[in-house]
């Protein structure tokens, strides 16, 4: 199995490729099981390596420091948090066969939570707030923007209107552009007071690992964690949480209005761009990105 070409750029990525480069790189791993790992993400390709490893490799390879960078920024985060995260075991370099730098994490356990099958849906809205508390209480040095493009104004969303907008046109017909528009603005115009604390900033399902009784072990992907606007860290409100428990969480974070609908804006946005970029090629995105959008405009105005 091959990850699906979805974008330009996209490198050719199969199970003997990464064979042969752990081979190569890493012989003490040569001999372990090597098998795919189905997912619907953007980012990388990931193999299992015998029962405790991983291989990422970037679907756009390149040979800048980032993963060196993963592996710093986890390592110096993982002692502040409550459940476990991603570390990474070694670096591979770049070869002709894949032009760009890829990595070997710890393998963690645990299935990724589906927001129809929620075995202990309070539990874990418990242990997603303490986790999003333990983040913000994060008190280092190195403060990194989680989202670099992002201009450090009192109006950070204003970077995000035109693609947002953008996507809501490219979907007229599949949702109702005018409910989702006027949702949009509302969120934009909430005020934000500029305050800023350490987000993790992308915890959707498929960055969450949950134990077979439906409690939190382990939050994936930091690619984009650092420091930002509260908001960021809200998108479980929507992608994941039932109703019912939605005030729970945000009470735990002591989330006021203004956040909230930042955060809403922020969910919004984001399943908007992703269903219009990969309505026609990522089906399991897709879904995922409909129902975020559907949650979101059936919440009270």
């Amino acid at each position: 199995m091959s990850p699906r070409k979805i974008r330009a750029g996209q490198a050719d990525i199969d199970t003997p490729l990464v064979r042969s480069l752990v081979a190569a790189q890493f012989p003490r791993w040569a001999a372990l099981p090597l098998e795919p790992v189905d997912s619907s993400g953007l980012a990388n390709a990931i193999y299992r390596l015998g029962t405790d490893l991983s291989v990422r490799l970037p679907l756009r390879p390149s040979i800048t420091d980032e993963v060196q960078r993963e592996q710093e920024k986890l390592a110096t985060l993982a002692p502040f948090l409550p459940v476990a995260i991603p570390s990474v075991e070694a670096i591979g370099s770049p070869t002709d066969a894949f032009p760009g730098k890829w990595s070997v994490h710890r393998w963690l356990a645990g299935t990724h939570p589906s927001p129809e099958a929620l075995v202990d849906p309070r539990g874990l809205a418990t242990d997603l707030a303490a986790f999003v508390d333990a983040f913000r209480r994060i008190d280092l040095t190195d403060r990194p923007p989680a989202y670099p493009g992002e201009r450090r104004t009192r109006a950070p969303m204003v970077s995000m209107d035109s693609s947002t907008r953008t996507a809501i046109g490219e979907l007229d017909g599949l949702i109702d552009t005018r409910a989702a528009l006027a949702s949009w603005e509302e969120s934009l115009a909430a005020p934000y007071d500029g305050r800023e604390v350490w987000v993790h900033s992308d915890l959707t399902p498929s960055n969450l690992l949950v134990s077979a009784e439906g409690r939190l072990t382990a939050v994936l992907d930091f690619e984009t964690c650092g420091v930002g606007d509260p908001a960021c860290d809200l998108f479980p409100v929507w992608n994941l949480l039932p109703a019912n428990l939605r005030d729970e969480f945000c009470a735990a974070l002591d989330v006021d209005d203004a956040t909230w609908l930042r955060g809403r804006g922020r969910a919004l946005s984001q399943a908007l761009i992703v269903l219009a970029d990969h309505k026609d090629t990522n089906p399991a995105i897709s879904n995922y990105a409909r129902r975020v959008i559907r949650e979101v405009l059936a919440a009270p105005r």
